[in-house]
């Protein structure tokens, strides 16, 4: 046998989709140096572990969402403060990529507080869709469910991913959101699989949920038929006037263990810390990066709550010598 075939055999038994909980159960467990020093050898094994994909957000239409998601602030069921904006259109969405590009961000995500995508939109966000494309960025978009036939147009149109968080396992779904059901999220996440969009799907740590919640939602995206290029792990931010605010929020040691548990289940893909890095100590994000982070949300502001100033993260990529992509 080719020392070719060996080595792709060898990669086949990392890319599984037949986890189970009780082997990731084992695994979140195994004492932190050794599952760390795990992880970070499946980060070296298929990534580079010395770069970080930058990705901006930016809020093409803010506030009003009718479902009642206990973590949000853009829920019209709970922040009056935050104010409700129309959809910005394309000559504003480009010019807000165009400044992420300029701070450096290679990937740029509209995200619209809407339930779903509408017919009347689908116009401006395939255009919106094109010309950030044209401006040489990866281009996402997180607009809620989607419909069959807007995956297929929007895939038409050049989009690359498509975000839609399944947030945490089936089992607690009902205890952050009553207004859909938790398999409307896995239906999204089909249709974007089908018109061939890469998935951008993750979660939320801290909201109350059991370690056991936490494996089961990393569990559903690693048997997937593809793995995610991308997987968002958020901390929870107890946002003001949200039920977010009385949420107990994770230990810092069990969120580096689910960092290095994602990356070992999915080991090709970009795992991203997202919300709560402002919150998170230096030491912690730099457990997070030698963990399996090789992705971060980048910019002032994380849709509508601070984020880590950008000089913060160039300066912590210069003390590790990280460079960003």
């Amino acid at each position: 046998m080719s020392k070719d075939l060996v080595q792709e055999n060898m990669n086949s038994r990392d890319i599984r989709h037949n986890w189970t909980l009780e082997e990731v159960l084992g695994l979140y467990n195994i004492p932190f140096n050794d599952l760390i020093f795990k992880s970070h050898s499946m980060l070296r094994k298929y990534q580079d572990p010395n770069s970080i994909k930058l990705s901006t957000l930016c809020n093409i239409k803010q506030a009003g969402c009718p479902e009642d998601c206990k973590f949000c602030n853009q829920s019209a069921h709970y922040n009056k403060q935050i104010e409700k904006k129309a959809f910005i259109g394309v000559e504003n969405t480009v010019k807000a990529a165009k400044q992420a590009k300029a701070k450096g961000a290679t990937r740029f995500c509209m995200v619209a507080a809407w339930r779903g995508v509408h017919d009347k939109y689908m116009p401006e966000l395939i255009e919106s869709v094109k010309a950030v494309k044209a401006l040489g960025m990866e281009t996402c978009l997180s607009a809620g469910f989607l419909k069959e036939h807007h995956a297929k147009q929007l895939k038409e149109a050049g989009l690359e991913y498509y975000n839609h968080n399944i947030e945490t396992s089936e089992d607690f779904y009902s205890q952050i959101c009553t207004t859909h059901k938790f398999s409307d999220r896995l239906a999204t996440v089909r249709y974007v699989t089908e018109a061939g969009i890469e998935n951008c799907v993750g979660g939320i740590i801290g909201m109350g949920e059991t370690i056991e919640d936490r494996l089961k939602m990393l569990i559903i995206l690693a048997n997937l038929p593809k793995h995610p290029k991308s997987v968002p792990l958020n901390r929870i931010v107890r946002l003001p006037n949200t039920p977010a605010k009385d949420m107990e929020g994770s230990d810092d040691i069990d969120f580096v263990r689910i960092v290095a548990v994602a990356r070992i289940m999915m080991p090709k893909s970009f795992i991203r810390f997202s919300a709560g890095r402002r919150q998170t100590s230096q030491s912690v994000q730099v457990l997070c990066y030698f963990a399996g982070i090789n992705s971060i949300h980048f910019g002032e502001d994380l849709l509508t709550s601070p984020n880590q100033l950008p000089e913060k993260d160039a300066e912590l990529f210069k003390k590790l010598g990280a460079t960003t992509c």
